[in-house]
């Protein structure tokens, strides 16, 4: 092996590193600048939510087929019941398939809110697809947030999207989304499940912290 070769080597999990601190950092502004805008997201809905999904800039791969393809992260609360402070993120992928076509050319941040514990459950168990392994519906957004109760709607997961600076709920039916296993392992520095990462299996690492403080500053623990 050339001294190349070992550099190169030696020099990847870095690059991958640095890779994932800058999705961990890309989520946590996505997610800052939707929660404090007046037509954001609603801090009402946020509190109900035992984990969130953030896919930060997600575009079209190819035209006229109208696939998208999203990288991102996963947050849930912490404690047995997901009602304490928010935890380790879990990096996650998005695959839309033919929904991709409300996109355009333009990236779109989408976030995804979990109500309750057979969403989470569900997600954290593998690849799951929205509408099929998971209730999902487009999030309320206004006044038709105020006193939305999930768990009446038997919706398990609650859907928006951000493009051109328009923030609304959106209907992802039909997307599927997974664990990303090479960015958790380059966060984590060896093999994890994304149900590992969120159950306590590992500390929080030093590249989520603006996102993790962003999340706590937004919402308040959930005491049921």
């Amino acid at each position: 092996m050339t001294a190349v070769t070992v550099l190169l080597v030696l020099a990847l999990p870095s690059f991958a590193q640095q890779k994932e601190a800058e999705r961990l950092n890309n989520s946590a502004r996505v997610f800052k600048e939707i929660v404090s805008d007046n037509k954001g997201l609603p801090t009402s809905i946020l509190d109900k939510a035992e984990c969130v999904l953030i896919f930060p800039s997600v575009k079209k791969i190819a035209v006229g087929i109208g696939g998208s393809y999203g990288r991102g992260v996963l947050v849930c609360r912490s404690g047995p019941n997901m009602d304490g402070r928010w935890g380790a993120p879990a990096m996650y992928k998005l695959d839309e398939g033919s929904l991709g076509i409300q996109l355009g050319s333009t990236a779109t941040d989408f976030v995804l809110l979990v109500m309750n514990h057979k969403g989470a459950a569900q997600i954290l168990n593998g690849k799951t697809k929205l509408g099929a392994d998971a209730a999902a519906a487009a999030g309320p957004t206004g006044t038709d947030a105020q006193g939305y109760n999930a768990e009446a709607m038997k919706v398990d997961v609650l859907t928006y999207s951000r493009s051109k600076g328009l923030f609304a709920g959106v209907s992802l039916t039909g997307a599927s989304m997974d664990g990303d296993e090479d960015a958790n392992k380059a966060v984590y520095g060896k093999p994890i499940t994304p149900s590992q990462i969120i159950n306590g299996g590992t500390t929080s690492p030093a590249s989520a912290t603006t996102l993790i403080e962003t999340l706590n500053s937004a919402s308040s623990a959930r005491h049921s």
